[in-house]
Parts: C-alpha cells; sequence; structure tokens
C-alpha cells in the first residue's frame, strides 16, 4: 500500500512539475490534492504513521550508530590490515608462548614440590607463593 501512495505521489508531483495545461489545471490538482490531504481516512493514517515513526525512531537510531561503529572500524582496520593482520600473529604467538611458558612454570614447581618432599620424607608437600 505504501509503496502504491509513493507512486502515486511521485506521479502527480511529476505531472503537476512537467504538466503544460497552465493555471488552471494547477489549481485544480492542488483543490484535488488538498482535499485529499485533508480526508479524515488520510489523515488517520498520517497519524498512525507518525506513530509508528515515533516508536521506531529509537530503534532505527540504535541500528545506524551500531553500523556506523561497524563501518569505522572496518575502515581504519583496512587502512592498516598488513600491519594489522602480523600485529595479529605476533599477539597470538605471544599469547601461545605465555601460556606455554606458564604451564612450563607450573610443571616445574610441581616438580620441586615433590622432589622437594621426597628429599625431607615427608608425604605432604607445602608449596610457598
Amino acid at each position: 500500500m505504501r509503496g502504491k501512495i509513493l507512486i502515486l505521489t511521485g506521479v502527480a508531483v511529476g505531472y503537476v512539475l512537467g504538466a503544460r495545461a497552465g493555471r488552471e489545471r494547477y489549481e485544480q490538482i492542488k483543490r484535488f490534492t488538498g482535499k485529499l490531504w485533508n480526508d479524515p481516512r488520510v489523515q488517520h493514517q498520517v497519524e498512525r504513521v507518525e506513530d509508528y515513526a515515533k516508536d521506531k525512531a529509537p530503534e532505527v537510531a540504535e541500528f545506524i550508530a551500531d553500523n556506523a561503529k561497524r563501518v569505522v572500524r572496518q575502515v581504519s582496520g583496512t587502512a592498516g590490515s598488513s600491519s594489522k593482520a602480523s600485529t595479529s600473529k605476533a599477539s597470538t604467538a605471544r599469547t601461545g608462548a605465555s601460556k606455554t611458558s606458564a604451564s612450563k612454570t607450573t610443571a616445574s614447581k610441581s616438580s620441586a614440590s615433590r622432589s622437594g618432599a621426597s628429599k625431607s620424607g615427608s608425604t605432604s608437600s607445602t608449596s610457598s607463593k
């Protein structure tokens, strides 16, 4: 329905702007559109559309803001994509190395704790942190 209204509006505007029928035809179209616009059924639909737009405005604003932020991130990421990719790989390598180092440290502490417990003859181990 909305598409039909838009098409009719476009046709009417195009006709008015492009018509060479003169002032009389222009006034006739203007009177007709005034009557149509002031029709209670049309005004009821206008109010419904306004209410709908007011209800959806916050959602639309949020959607636009989120997508604008995403585009900005993509554009700023695209500008340095080659350096970003190498930075990302280096970061991943560091993270992997840190995890490996941490697990080796934990394992060595655990074995030192066991060896210290076996040397002292005690079965319970106390670790100092």
